[in-house]
């Protein structure tokens, strides 16, 4: 009880409850959890897991650290336990001014919310590494006395000196231990006269092993260096890392391991380029007398080349990918996720639910090649789930709307291909509300080929500029050559006046409906020529002429329509054109096939 009072009065709130909504629905043990694979099964069955993401706001969030929290935030649903959101921001000097609250907005936007840390609060709070410091200075003091710590009073000058002299020599960075034998007396008296000093780790000759949630054993490799050079009788080199610095502000060896033992955290999923660091961290652990937590090293994300990708990239920065490229949530969270796990689903194609619910410990050792083709697949794949989702009687939510992630987009791209003069005139001439009607039908008709805005409308065209008559004439000798293999069987003359018929539906009936029966009735009703002669000499041609007869038609509405241009089928395209306009094309396309056969 004093715990929460005094997580209260730090400014914790008790509704974090509501945050755990998704980790209740997939933590069970009943019968539910019968249809996960083993590995997802094996994962429950450890215990709800404490797990963090903490990023330093030197850079904006990007790919890397994307997979990062969101593997850490599915572990921790999965399982019912809780996801901490931490800032490392003990790097003042390249702290990035509005790099923290991007950080916050990029995470909300991907669904990814936190259940302790800033703006959240918490029972372990501070959250921010700035706000820590007087914690990190205590526990220092501890390993200072015991013995497994000492302080540096060495001048930058003098640890660029024997960096150079290693690096002439062809040895690795490291030290030669000179503070180690300054008497703790000594050391004493110089830190309280204010001399400037780090406090470095004292490092064990050989790093102990440790066991890896995904490479398992983990054997550091052991220097011989340091041991050679006590052998000749002179100073060693020794890997003793910097664990607060001379500022006051605590490294990320160290920082790292207070913060995750004080706020309890089970499970450490990170990047493969910690592997090296983590024997550092499992010896701090013992010299603190404290458990670790497990860990696990995802691969590393290289591109097509085989180079690991930049977080300085643009095309990698998740505000991006969002504004700019006008990706999905769940469209990245779906393919961020497959980026190094892998799983028994027959789809690779999941929600933010699908991936808690799925959600294990199978990542991959090896490195992990991005392929942004992937990423527009599931983007297709996610806008026909919200196209078809039914919203009767629940609202849909904003990470899974078509219309503010599609339609949004395209209707504020349009407007600006209009402000830069867009030879967009059919769009141009129809009301703001008619142009928003047509944008929200068009992108819930061919959702399936929704990737992005620009994509989009240069897909979709026809549905903006209407077919010039230079653009038909383009394809009419296409259409003539087809008109050719039919003329003997079919009666042209009758096919161009049944196009009048479209005149006859009812303005209130123009839909895809009815425009489909004036299709179909076009293509069954025009009868051969000689119909009753069965075994003659045109038999054969009739029986081909059937089978190219709905292609040509379907054709023919397509050129007529949008001058052959991709795009939905003849029906929904004339459907969401309206009756005027389709009618004003049809009038232009027959004017230039049938007065000039």
């Amino acid at each position: 009880m004093l715990v929460v009072v005094a997580a209260v009065k730090r400014g914790w709130r008790p509704h974090l409850a509501c945050r755990t909504y998704r980790s209740i629905s997939h933590f069970s043990s009943d019968s539910s959890n019968r249809s996960l694979s083993p590995a997802s099964q094996r994962l429950r069955e450890a215990g709800p897991a404490r797990t963090r993401f903490a990023p330093s706001p030197t850079g904006y969030l990007h790919l890397g650290s994307l997979r990062t929290a969101l593997f850490n935030y599915l572990i921790a649903k999965a399982t019912g336990g809780q996801f901490i959101l931490r800032i490392e921001d003990t790097d003042q000097s390249r702290t990035i001014e509005d790099a923290e609250h991007r950080l916050f907005e990029d995470l909300e936007w991907a669904g990814l919310e936190w259940d302790e840390g800033p703006n959240v609060g918490g029972p372990f709070g501070p959250y921010k590494q700035s706000q820590r410091l007087s914690i990190y200075k205590q526990h220092v003091d501890d390993l200072l006395l015991s013995g497994h710590a000492y302080r540096c009073f060495c001048t930058q000058e003098r640890l660029h000196e024997l960096a150079q002299h290693r690096g002439q020599s062809g040895q690795p960075p490291a030290y030669d231990r000179t503070c180690a034998h300054i008497h703790r007396d000594q050391s004493d008296e110089k830190a309280a006269h204010g001399e400037a000093h780090a406090v470095r780790l004292l490092a064990p000759e050989r790093y102990p092993a440790y066991e890896d949630l995904i490479f398992k054993e983990v054997r550091p490799r052991f220097d011989r260096t340091a041991k050679k050079f006590l052998s000749q009788g002179t100073r060693g080199s020794f890997d003793d890392p910097i664990l607060l610095k001379t500022d006051g502000y605590p490294t990320y060896h160290l920082a790292n391991v207070v913060d995750d033992h004080l706020m309890k955290i089970t499970h450490v999923i990170r990047g493969s380029e910690w592997i090296n660091s983590t024997p550092k961290h499992m010896w701090m652990y013992k010299a603190f007398g404290w458990e670790p937590p497990k860990f696990g090293h995802v691969s590393l994300l290289t591109d097509k080349n085989g180079h690991k990708l930049s977080k300085r990239e643009g095309a990698i920065d998740v505000r991006s990918m969002r504004d700019d490229l006008g990706v999905f949530p769940e469209t990245l969270t779906n393919f961020v996720a497959l980026l190094g796990w892998s799983h028994d689903q027959k789809s690779d194609v999941m929600s933010l639910e699908d991936l808690i619910k799925h959600a294990s410990l199978k990542f991959t050792k090896g490195d992990t090649t991005v392929s942004f083709e992937k990423m527009w697949f599931l983007q297709k794949k996610h806008a026909v789930r919200y196209a078809t989702a039914s919203s009767d009687d629940v609202s849909t939510p904003p990470d899974q709307d078509l219309q503010l992630l599609a339609a949004g987009p395209v209707f504020k791209y349009l407007k600006s291909l209009l402000s830069n003069n867009g030879d967009l005139a059919f769009y141009k001439s129809l009301s703001e509300a008619q142009q928003k009607q047509l944008v929200s039908k068009l992108v819930k008709a061919d959702a399936q080929n929704y990737t992005s805005a620009p994509e989009f409308i240069g897909r979709n065209i026809t549905f903006f500029q209407a077919p010039t008559a230079d653009m038909l004439q383009d394809g009419l000798p296409k259409m003539k050559d087809a008109t050719k293999d039919l003329r003997e069987t079919y009666d042209l003359d009758t096919f161009n006046s049944r196009l009048d018929d479209f005149q006859d539906i009812p303005t209130g009936d123009w839909n895809v409906n009815h425009l489909k029966e004036s299709i179909d009735k076009i293509i069954n009703v025009e009868a051969p020529k000689d119909s009753n002669e069965t075994f003659g000499a045109h038999s054969k041609p009739q029986s081909a002429a059937r089978k190219v007869w709905p292609t040509f038609v379907h054709g023919y509405l397509r050129w007529a329509i949008s001058a052959g241009r991709p795009g939905p089928d003849g029906s929904l395209t004339m459907a969401l054109l309206g009756k005027e306009e389709s009618m004003r094309r049809l009038g232009l396309a027959k004017s230039k096939l049938f007065t000039a056969s």
